[in-house]
């Protein structure tokens, strides 16, 4: 339980502007179309964004009016329909979905009673599900990560512009080294403090890491050309057998939304085509492209221990920060969060989310692929439900870390742990490298 002094007014108000926050992208996300894009499904890969709509009211009911405050269902006969695990993606078009006006009313309708249910809730000497207010923190990353979820949606979606955000700044001139060591040793991997942390993010642990370099800042765009213009898609011994067998079949000889016109790479970017910017981390690229980069350059994806360790561990203090900053809740001035950009930030930017070693932008602008599987920490257990991290664990899935543009603070930590399939190139994913360091 947690301490009894903590401050319930406190975890309340962050609750109240956690959800708030996340109901405003959901609203933007989904008025800046027409209904037409929103009953379509613009992939496979992916539902129809009204589908998302009802699907994030419906986990809010679920948890927050049913689970915590103990009500009645509002429409339980639409339970199964958005259900993730009932319902394949490329299934749900077909089925009977609320209408938009009918999905925005009835996630509307939720809201009103959730915040109802908020202003009383108790935070502190309760069940687990409501200790520190974690279920309203739980139902708040759910809907930002359906909001990253529905970014995709866009991306990959047809059509003109619908989504404007500023351009992130030039970064400022980075004079450090390109890669740093990190030092040999125990640290404290994963979290049993961080109060809306998910379970797949404990218990903390200690994990002994041995000595290694990783880069300072995430591949770029313009040293994954080099790659690709030394005939890197076309060397087998760059890739694993996998790899291999899966970029051959597909024909892939790109990271995804890239196209050659005239001899220059152009990009698709939300409804906008643009040149390839060289100075921006590499984005939309699979688990078997960021390995085989590594192997190219004589290096290797960094284990998903030794990321932590680079972006936690504070070898003066031998303590693991919430951050690689320190403990402080990020702000703009530490990382490219919260979908305040629609791109990544030159890579070597953020000077002041840099880790106690100098390695930046650890946290936002690119998903980054390790090479590990997703895999439970000693001591697991699964809660609430098994379906949130139990049901994938194992060697299906690669670990992703540090959050990209598309994921609010809320959804992002140094113990925050993605994963996905390892041929996935529609999310915001990149990597930057490792090589084993000297004893």
């Amino acid at each position: 339980m947690t301490d009894p002094d903590f401050d319930v007014e406190a975890f309340r108000v962050r609750a109240l502007t956690t959800l708030v926050t996340a109901r405003e992208r959901t609203t933007l996300l989904t008025s800046c179309v027409e209904e037409p894009d929103l009953t379509a499904q613009h992939s496979p890969l992916m539902s129809p964004l009204v589908w998302d709509l009802a699907h994030i009211g419906n986990q809010e009911e679920q948890w927050l009016l049913r689970a915590v405050a103990g009500q009645d269902a509002i429409r339980p006969e639409i339970d199964s329909l958005y259900d993730a695990f009932e319902h394949p993606r490329s299934e749900r078009p077909s089925l009977p979905l609320l209408s938009p006006r009918e999905a925005r009313g009835y996630a509307a309708d939720v809201r009103n009673r959730a915040l109802d249910v908020l202003e009383s809730a108790a935070f502190h000497g309760t069940t687990r599900l409501t200790e520190a207010g974690f279920a309203f923190g739980m139902i708040a990353q759910h809907e930002q990560q359906h909001d990253e979820t529905m970014l995709i949606t866009h991306q990959l979606r047809k059509g003109p512009q619908a989504l404007h955000a500023p351009d992130p700044g030039p970064a400022p001139l980075h004079t450090g080294p390109a890669e740093v060591l990190v030092p040999g040793g125990p640290f404290a991997m994963g979290t049993s403090s961080e109060p809306w942390a998910l379970d797949n993010e404990g218990p903390a642990h200690v994990r002994e890491v041995a000595p290694f370099y990783i880069d300072t800042a995430p591949v770029t765009n313009e040293a994954y050309l080099d790659f690709m213009e030394d005939g890197g898609y076309h060397v087998e011994r760059w890739w694993s057998p996998a790899g291999w067998a899966h970029i051959t079949k597909h024909r892939i000889d790109a990271p995804l939304f890239w196209r050659l016109d005239g001899g220059q790479f152009l990009r698709r970017r939300f409804g906008v085509t643009e040149p390839v910017p060289f100075d921006e981390p590499v984005m939309h690229v699979s688990w078997y492209e960021a390995d085989a980069y590594a192997r190219w350059a004589g290096r290797r994806l960094p284990t998903e221990a030794e990321w932590e360790k680079a972006a936690r561990h504070d070898p003066l203090t031998d303590r693991s920060m919430r951050y690689p900053w320190g403990d402080e809740d990020p702000t703009p001035e530490h990382a490219n969060l919260g979908q305040r950009h629609l791109r990544p930030a030159p890579a070597g930017s953020y000077p002041a989310g840099e880790s106690p070693l100098g390695v930046r932008q650890l946290i936002g602008d690119v998903w980054e692929w390790t090479s590990s599987d997703f895999q439970p920490y000693p001591g697991f257990r699964a809660f609430p439900y098994k379906e949130y991290s139990e049901v994938f664990f194992g060697p299906e899935h690669k670990v992703l870390r540090g959050g990209s543009f598309a994921v609010d603070e809320v959804a992002c930590r140094g113990t925050f742990r993605n994963w996905d399939l390892p041929i996935r190139r529609q999310i915001f994913s990149g990597f930057r490298t490792a090589r084993s360091g000297a004893v």
